[in-house]
């Protein structure tokens, strides 16, 4: 999800040292109960604000009345746990914004995929399909947890016919139970010789490069629009939630996809639910390929430009694929839940924009699950403690009955006292731009060739060559039959018959190397094809056995100044196994907040090793993606896959982070 626009009103890293020196952190929150006192934050005298947990939080002021909201912002599975509800002249109304996972596009010369579904409730906005917002509702008078799904993205198609069809992307929810479930369907597939699929937004259709040109799914009512019609020789474009994909044009130019929709929920005015561009074919007709739609949809591709992935976080299509080679279409982005509500107003000055801002135990925090930028607008910050995490390297699939090793995790680094300085940055002028490491795409399900998974982008603040570039690696793809696991932040788990991947975190220049870490990936067992673990930032990939499949390397735990207990990921001992996140980090020893998991090893004998603590994904037998996959927003490897014929598809990585903290 990219920075589209600028904080609304004041930036909520406003917070000085209050009288009893306690600060405006989010601690002051717990320890004056109903929030009669905020630090900085003060409500209106008898009032108290609803109280609740889950979620990465931002803090912001509205600029019209100076309303301050709090928004609780999942990127993973999780839940919304209300503790205490409001009273006095505070409300108990919550808003939210619900946008599903976008579809894939198609392999060959394909539509784009329909980006995920958009509903929101904010008043003002304008739902998907032209549809005025939806009503606001009121918290439960029992307060209580509410499940938050959120759907993935649709893995791209491969070649043609029916494998070239993407998948449609995985729907996303608000479960509140006092209201009923708020649903945003998934998008729908870019076709590759077929109609696009209707969805949350609809997929472009595909052509057979002859005479036949199949049109574009239909879009759902007040969620999102339709995609576009093929040509002869290009794919249309995948509907977005706020305009239909554009048919393929003349000249063998693919369809452009509908742009999404803008929200200001999260204290950022941003775009939503793009739809993918669709693909050509490129020889013997050369073309141009459509682009993909404003709210993170992918460009489509005509083999002179690679395909385009949906941003994650944004439920953007998949763009679509060339032909010839390599007719692959990209996959849909995940989607998102925000639920926001009033707390206060603010009263101080900012220091600094950018990212989702909270505060904790006198700390200001800016979290970044995409890109964007540090823009310091107060001299007096001098320094910040900074963690950064790569996007998780993927898995593959290999033969039916073999197994594949595990993806590494992204690079971690922790940078405690970094300069920094209103005068600093690429050109001097207090900015830092942030560039957040998409996690590598997962082989799909059932298909039946050896295909493996990449490796995961980087994670970057600032730019090189200035000093204060710092870089975490992506995680090295795990290696699928015969081969061997790639090399990154933390390396890939070898395949069956191949070797594990070294982690190169700590050797990268300047201070990356001094602050990073990273570990290897596990070895294989040839034999009864077992594929090893990817590596974590905390320890090495385990070994493959003749009995299982090697274990993920163990992530890191955050430092203590950014365990805010109101962003705490959500407790594995849920009914839910697939709720390992839904706030920073998850799960692991001895505590919380876990980040750069290696992905689990997939087993064709015995068991396959389970995911890393901080995010690594852990191979499952049925389709559940949010399992198979390495965690958003944790730089966690994903699950090697193949141990079936058609093989299951290896897990996609996380998506990295950057975490930056300074006294408020």
């Amino acid at each position: 999800m990219g920075y589209l626009g600028r904080r609304i009103g004041k930036s909520q890293d406003t917070g000085n040292p209050t009288a009893d020196g306690t600060g405006a952190g989010i601690l002051d929150l717990f320890t004056n109960g109903y929030f009669q006192r905020q630090g900085n934050m003060p409500n209106a005298p008898g009032s108290s604000a609803l109280v609740a947990t889950g979620g990465v939080i931002s803090d912001y002021t509205d600029p019209g009345p100076g309303t301050v909201y709090r928004a609780h912002i999942f990127t993973s599975l999780g839940t919304f746990t209300v503790s205490a509800l409001a009273t006095g002249a505070l409300p108990n109304n919550v808003e939210y914004l619900v946008v599903g996972g976008g579809g894939g596009g198609g392999g060959t010369r394909s539509g784009g995929g329909g980006a995920g579904g958009f509903r929101t409730n904010v008043n003002g906005a304008t739902s998907g399909g032209g549809a005025s917002a939806e009503s606001s509702f009121s918290v439960s008078t029992s307060p209580g947890s509410y499940t938050i799904t959120v759907g993935a993205g649709g893995a791209g198609g491969i070649g043609a016919d029916l494998p070239g069809n993407g998948i449609n992307g995985s729907p996303s929810v608000f479960a509140p139970g006092y209201v009923g479930v708020i649903t945003a369907l998934g998008g729908g597939y870019g076709s590759s010789v077929y109609a696009g699929n209707p969805g949350g937004s609809g997929g472009g259709g595909g052509t057979d490069g002859s005479n036949i040109s199949f049109p574009g799914g239909s879009g759902t009512s007040n969620q999102g629009y339709g995609g576009g019609t093929a040509g002869i020789y290009a794919g249309g474009g995948g509907g977005g939630a706020g305009a239909v994909g554009s048919n393929a044009a003349p000249n063998n130019t693919g369809g452009n996809g509908g742009n999404g929709v803008l929200s200001s929920i999260v204290g950022i005015t941003t775009r939503y639910a793009g739809g993918g561009g669709g693909g050509t074919y490129n020889q013997p007709h050369p073309g141009t390929a459509g682009t993909g739609g404003l709210g993170g949809g992918g460009n489509g591709s005509n083999t002179s430009t690679s395909v385009g992935s949906g941003t994650h976080a944004t439920g953007g299509g998949g763009g679509g694929g060339a032909q010839p080679s390599p007719e692959i279409g990209g996959s849909g982005g995940s989607g998102i839940v925000v639920v926001r509500y009033q707390i206060g107003q603010l009263t101080t000055a900012a220091k600094a924009t950018g990212g989702a801002i909270s505060y904790y135990n006198g700390m200001t925090i800016h979290t970044f699950t995409s890109s964007g930028a540090f823009s310091i607008t107060n001299p007096s910050l001098t320094s910040a403690d900074i963690v950064m995490v790569g996007g998780g390297g993927a898995s593959g699939n290999g033969p039916g009955g073999a197994g594949a090793g595990g993806g590494g995790a992204g690079g971690y680094i922790y940078r405690p006292g970094k300069p920094v300085s209103s005068s600093g940055g690429p050109n001097s002028d207090g900015v830092y731009p942030i560039s957040i490491g998409s996690g590598g795409a997962g082989q799909r399900d059932g298909h039946p060739d050896y295909i493996s998974g990449t490796s995961g982008a980087n994670t970057t603040f600032a730019t090189a060559p200035n000093p204060a570039y710092l870089i975490a690696v992506g995680g090295g793809a795990g290696g699928r039959f015969p081969n061997s696991g790639s090399s990154g932040g933390s390396g890939g788990g070898a395949g069956p018959g191949g070797t594990y991947g070294p982690g190169t975190q700590p050797t990268q220049p300047g201070e990356s190397g001094s602050y990073g870490s990273g570990n290897r990936g596990g070895e294989d067992v040839a034999a009864p094809y077992n594929g090893g673990g990817g590596g974590g930032s905390g320890g090495n990939g385990a070994n493959a056995t003749p009995t299982t499949g090697g274990a993920g390397g163990a992530g890191n735990q955050l430092p203590p100044q950014f365990r805010n207990p109101v962003a705490a990921p959500s407790d594995t001992s849920t009914p839910q196994p697939s709720v390992r996140g839904g706030g920073l980090g998850t799960p692991g020893p001895g505590g919380q907040f876990y980040v750069a998991g290696g992905g689990g090893g997939s087993a064709n004998t015995g068991t396959s090793g389970a995911g890393g603590s901080g995010g690594g994904g852990t191979y499952s037998p049925t389709s559940d993606l949010n399992i198979r996959n390495g965690l958003t927003n944790t730089g966690g490897g994903g699950a090697g896959g193949g141990v079936v014929s058609p093989g299951k598809g290896g897990g996609s990585g996380g998506s990295g982070i950057i975490l930056i903290a300074y006294p408020s």
